[in-house]
């Protein structure tokens, strides 16, 4: 599909977004869906959102309508009034771009005779396995190997309900590579990288006084993202204090931990915060951690590259197709404190390495990452869909 393919008339869509998280919720998708909103409107296309909040009244301010759904309701009424949502603004659209909310997305799309483009940026299947399962396999050995008769249909729904979609947009090739398993065919798989807009300086945030050095995460707090083993090793480490900014289903969990180990007047819980107050946070910290299992490609270290923070993550996922250890970061492997904590130590006790890698991963944000690119092709790939779909008999 080209974008060159779109005729004159089709230059102005109207699209339905639906999304499972959205601000004030924080992490890559809650990130990425306000401002790929905010700058297809800009471009003269017509949105609105569809989401699931903690909170329907939730506040902020954008330039489209948002349909907030009570998060916490009994699924299956939930999921009624999603698709009756997404289903009654699809017949005014031309095309459905869902961010979440897959299964919902495709019976409104289906019901609503329209395309269907999803963007996915995780095994859905897989989390809720994690989520629930006392010993959970990582997102390849759930892909691999074949798990109990539960977990093998919500496989089997994941890729039929995938098998919906028009198009897959996928946030890197190792995702691509995810998604290709499950059976999709490449034709119906396009790459687009995540990227940031850069704004200017946030006002700084006012952090607790503190003798040592300050170490933030930003994440949704999921059992994958093990910040858990963060705060146990910071419990043995008087000289550094941890910024957890985000919320989640493990947040209690990880509160009583930092409780029990000794380390919870150095761990900062923030909860979920706005984008302006997450770049000051960055800017107000020392390094940057990510110790997950998994990411497809992880939104946040481009924030924290945008920022001027340097970075230590696990070698996990499309990780490795934004860092270049040693170059614009540190990348250790997955569940190996010791190699954490060694770069970060190397990190803490070198200015001027720090500066060096903060300064090359800003040169790798511009040349690699840039929201205008992310803007366009995701554009151009919703037209062609679009274009496409009219075209068939």
């Amino acid at each position: 599909m080209r974008p060159n393919a779109v005729t004159a008339s089709e230059r102005r869509l109207r699209i339905v977004l639906p999304a499972g998280i959205f601000p004030p919720d924080i992490g890559g998708p809650a990130s990425y869906v306000p401002r790929i909103a905010e700058a297809l409107v800009a471009r003269g296309h017509s949105l609105e959102v569809v989401a699931l909040a903690d909170d329907p009244n939730a506040g902020g301010v954008f330039p489209f309508p948002v349909r907030r759904i009570r998060r916490r309701m009994p699924r299956i009424p939930r999921m009624i009034e999603t698709i009756q949502s997404i289903c009654g603004l699809a017949g005014a659209a031309d095309l459905i771009y869902a961010n979440g909310l897959f299964i919902e997305a495709a019976i409104a799309a289906g019901l609503a005779g329209k395309p269907l483009v999803m963007k996915v940026v995780g095994d859905w299947a897989w989390e809720r396995a994690r989520n629930q399962a006392v010993e959970s396999p990582t997102v390849e050995e759930f892909q691999a190997r074949r798990q109990p008769l539960r977990w093998e249909m919500i496989k089997w729904l994941r890729t039929m309900v995938s098998g919906r979609a028009d198009l897959i947009i996928a946030p890197s090739r190792y995702l691509a590579g995810i998604i290709s398993a499950w059976g999709i065919p490449t034709s119906k798989i396009k790459t687009i990288y995540n990227a940031v807009e850069v704004f200017p300086d946030p006002p700084p945030v006012s952090l607790p006084p503190f003798r040592g050095r300050t170490l933030i995460t930003v994440a949704r707090l999921v059992p994958w993202k093990r910040i858990d083993a963060l705060i146990e090793w910071l419990s043995v480490r008087s000289d550094l204090r941890l910024l957890v900014i985000g919320d989640g289903p493990e947040r209690s969990n990880l509160e009583s931990l930092a409780t029990q180990s000794g380390a919870a007047d150095r761990v900062v819980f923030t909860g979920n915060v706005s984008r302006q107050q997450v770049m000051a946070y960055l800017q107000a910290s020392d390094l940057f951690v990510l110790n997950s299992d998994y990411e497809g490609l992880p939104h946040v270290v481009l924030e924290a590259y945008a920022a001027g923070v340097p970075v230590v993550a696990t070698s996990v996922g499309g990780t490795d197709e934004v860092m270049e250890n040693g170059n614009n970061g540190f990348v250790v492997p997955p569940r190996q404190m010791d190699r954490m904590a060694e770069a970060v130590d190397r990190l803490l006790s070198d200015d001027a390495l720090r500066a060096v890698v903060a300064d090359n991963a800003r040169r790798t944000l511009h040349s690699r990452f840039r929201w205008e690119t992310l803007v366009e092709q995701t554009e151009g790939t919703l037209m062609a869909v679009l274009a496409e779909r009219k075209s068939r008999p």
